[in-house]
């Protein structure tokens, strides 16, 4: 009989097993200037060659800063609450055989797997911009993965630095549980939604909860960064489950699971309802024009036959440069067909797939920003509240992380199939 870890090790050319994806919100497929290295719009995780999670051993109670910092530089990986400036204890963490470890951060440094930086809204790109102002901790979340089934992924407050160590200062919150360990919080807190009914068409939004750094849940902080921890939540957990979001204050991402992916609608499939919508030729009810959703790899650009919405009444145009009301709403138009006054903006296809709650045809727009998907898709992300800021809580694109507005948030177009 094998075991399962010889059975892996005598057949190299098995596909690895997949745990699941992270996706950054805000990004519409890729980054604005491509992917590159760790830096990108979605990262796998995949079951490693060799384990290398962790889990709490041995505790010291430390009275002076060059014995707490003896004891996290031998090499091992060790969690570091400082106390007072007089008493810090250290939690040295062990080798864990049955478990990955992921971590993700604004840190390009090597402990960090997923660099992920600030979502500008609209897409727009700025780096210089992010780097200066980012609230995003730099050593932000990790997430531990079972490498035996049903591979469960559970997700922690902060990572391990280069030199294996999570350091909680004084200003940190933190805390000792009534079983005696140490707990704690990081400045913006590691936040997470896991939808009611999984990510399916039937799901609700759940409740924003905060992850201790030892994956406890707690009721939300005041604020963000706010010293007194919310309440501990028992009946819930930091168990990942197919469309769970994790916020880093500053960038927001959505956790898929391998089956949940498995069932998802795929890039192929969203080009295919892209060329069905197209082959229906489409035609502007004013200027009687085809119109077309550009290809998938020419998404920033507007092209001649896009197709344009009225995002009050959801008629769909070719562009024309008629029915503006007013010099200072450049934006607000009047629909030839029916005359209400809105946004008038070019419609842009969804293309990350990991956004879908289904495989529908793409009938309805985000409002204000025109990007196009499956009606149950956009009605579930139009009620979901995203944390924006320290304590504000808005919907938003997912495509583009654009601020929603409007009554519905999203509006069901209407085209005119041609008159031939």
């Amino acid at each position: 009989m094998f075991s399962p870890g010889q059975e892996e090790h005598c057949a190299p050319n098995k596909e690895p097993v997949k745990y699941g994806e992270l996706v950054v919100l805000g990004y519409n497929g890729a980054l604005p200037n491509g992917d590159r290295g760790r830096r990108k719009s979605r990262f796998a995780l995949y079951k490693r060659p060799k384990a290398n999670g962790v889990k709490p051993s041995t505790v010291h109670v430390i009275s002076t800063p060059q014995a707490s910092k003896a004891i996290s530089c031998k090499g091992q990986h060790s969690i570091s609450y400082t106390l007072s400036r007089n008493q810090t204890v250290v939690v040295e963490y062990t080798h864990d055989k049955d478990t990955d470890m992921f971590q993700v951060g604004r840190s390009t440094e090597s402990p960090i797997d997923f660099v992920v930086t600030d979502t500008v809204s609209g897409g727009q790109n700025s780096d210089e911009a992010q780097i200066t102002q980012s609230t995003i901790s730099r050593f932000a979340c990790r997430i531990v993965c079972d490498r035996n089934e049903p591979y469960t992924a559970r997700i922690f407050a902060a990572g391990f630095d280069s030199s294996k160590n999570i350091f909680l200062g004084e200003k940190a919150a933190k805390w000792k549980n009534p079983d005696g360990h140490m707990d704690g919080l990081t400045t913006n807190g590691v936040l997470v939604m896991h939808p009611r009914g999984g990510f399916t068409e039937e799901s609700q939004p759940g409740v924003w909860r905060e992850i201790s750094v030892c994956g406890d849940v707690y009721t939300l902080r005041e604020t963000r960064s706010a010293q007194q921890r919310g309440k501990l939540v028992e009946s819930e957990t930091n168990v990942l489950q197919d469309g769970s979001l994790i916020d880093l204050c500053g960038a927001t991402l959505l956790w898929r699971t391998a089956d949940g992916l498995f069932h998802a609608p795929t890039q192929k499939h969203i080009e295919a309802l892209r060329q069905e919508i197209n082959a229906a030729r489409p035609q502007c009810p004013v200027g009687l024009n085809t119109l077309a959703f550009p290809s998938i790899s020419r998404k920033e650009v507007v092209e001649e036959k896009q197709p344009w919405a009225y995002l009050s009444c959801g008629h769909v145009h070719g562009y024309h440069n008629w029915g503006h009301r007013s010099d200072t709403e450049a934006n607000e138009r009047e629909c030839p067909m029916c005359r209400t006054v809105g946004p008038y903006v070019p419609l842009w296809l969804g293309c990350e797939a990991g956004f879908y709650v289904d495989a529908g045809p793409p009938t309805h727009a985000f409002t204000p920003c025109g990007h196009v998907c499956s009606e149950k898709s956009a009605k579930y992300w139009a009620q979901i509240p995203l944390p924006h800021g320290t304590h504000a809580f808005h919907a938003a694109c997912p495509f583009c992380a654009t601020q929603l507005a409007g009554e519905q948030n999203c509006i069901k177009l209407i085209f005119q199939g041609p008159v031939d």
